[in-house]
């Protein structure tokens, strides 16, 4: 039986390296114990709930979307609780929060850390909602701030599929990106062709897909570069093909079928 894929999605938080030689994005590595991709560096991200839904489905609690060429089939409109997930994920793993409070982007100034700190760690034990914060302290979710970049659907022969969504998100200026020490074993800020350069040496364990967005974003010389040719940049599917041949598992794309990536 094909197990169904379950909706979810990932962001790839952004900034401008100090020395303006290129773009940094923020990864994580999930603890050795992780029963779904353990020990890799990914993107904060994971599955969408019901809750992320009901937050999309508010007309106050998450900024409207205009229409994308990123997006004209709406895989990301607001209601599949895909953008809210996002953020959520990205607090939880990453400490950041995309949201407006008093129309302005949240900043957490340093009298407000203990008090997210424990938002997040209700949150990780599931002791509280993402609807629960954003009720608490009046906000708004940024759902506008994530620019849709990539889309990806395990493949077929998987026991634990994912339909997920990738989205670009330009690190807020008053808030700090950190890992959470539960799910994720290290935080770290890195270019893009460094990540590469050290996956290829063997120290940058990454699974296929990060590979390929660690790649498409290589190329970018700054945060506002890449976000603008989100707008105009539609996002295709993929969906990886499963090969069995000695030395496998191994996965492919169509478009690429000499890249096998080994599982």
């Amino acid at each position: 039986m094909v197990m169904q894929p379950r909706l979810a999605a990932t962001v790839m938080l952004l900034r401008n390296t100090a020395q303006q030689q290129g773009i940094e994005i923020f990864m994580v590595r999930r603890v050795v114990q992780s029963e779904f991709m353990p020990d890799i560096y990914v993107f904060p991200g994971g599955s969408a709930s019901a809750v992320d839904k009901e937050l999309e489905q508010s007309a106050t609690l998450s900024v409207p979307l205009e229409h994308s060429a990123a997006d004209p089939e709406g895989r990301t409109a607001l209601g599949s609780g895909v953008r809210a997930a996002a953020i959520r994920e990205l607090f939880e793993e990453g400490n950041v929060l995309l949201a407006y409070q008093q129309q302005r982007l949240l900043a957490i100034g340093a009298q407000d850390v203990p008090r997210f700190a424990e938002y997040r760690q209700r949150l990780n034990a599931r002791g509280a909602t993402l609807l629960d914060i954003v009720q608490a302290e009046h906000l708004v979710l940024a759902t506008e701030q994530l620019a849709y970049f990539a889309h990806w659907i395990t493949p077929e022969q998987l026991p634990k599929r994912f339909d997920t969504h990738f989205f670009l998100a330009a690190a807020p200026m008053e808030q700090e990106a950190l890992y959470d020490q539960l799910e994720t074993s290290e935080g770290l800020w890195i270019r893009p062709d460094e990540a590469l350069k050290r996956f290829a040496e063997g120290t940058f364990p990454v699974a296929f897909p990060t590979y390929h967005q660690l790649r498409d974003l290589a190329p970018f010389a700054t945060v506002q570069e890449v976000l603008a040719a989100t707008q105009t940049r539609y996002v295709p599917t993929y969906q990886p093909i499963w090969l069995e041949r000695e030395g496998g598992p191994f996965v492919y794309l169509p478009e690429d079928p000499d890249f096998l990536w080994k599982l």
